[in-house]
C-alpha cells in the first residue's frame, strides 16, 4: 500500500471511531430521556386521576341531584328505617 492508501484508511478508522462513539454516547442520552419521560407520563396518569376524583366530589356536592342524594341519605332513610322497624315490630 502506498501513502495515500493508508491515509484514507487512517482517516475512515478515525471516522467510524467518532461515528461510533458519538452513537454511543447518544444511545445512553436516549436511554435516560425515555426513563424520564416514563417517570413524567406516571405523574400525568397520576394527576388525571386525582383531577377526576375532585371532579366526581364536586359535581356530586354542587348539583341538585348530589344535594338531593345526601339529604335523602342522611335524614329521609333513617326515618323510613324506624318505620319500617315499627311496621315489622307491629306485624309480629
Amino acid at each position: 500500500m502506498n501513502v495515500a492508501e493508508w491515509i484514507l484508511v487512517a482517516i475512515l478508522s478515525i471516522t467510524l471511531l467518532v461515528f461510533l462513539i458519538v452513537g454511543i454516547v447518544l444511545i445512553v442520552k436516549l436511554i435516560g430521556l425515555t426513563k424520564e419521560a416514563q417517570k413524567v407520563v406516571e405523574k400525568g396518569q397520576d394527576i388525571a386521576d386525582n383531577a377526576n376524583g375532585i371532579v366526581n366530589n364536586v359535581k356530586g356536592m354542587t348539583s341538585i341531584g348530589g344535594t338531593v342524594e345526601m339529604f335523602v341519605d342522611k335524614y329521609i332513610n333513617p326515618k323510613l328505617k324506624e318505620k319500617i322497624k315499627e311496621n315489622k315490630a307491629k306485624e309480629k
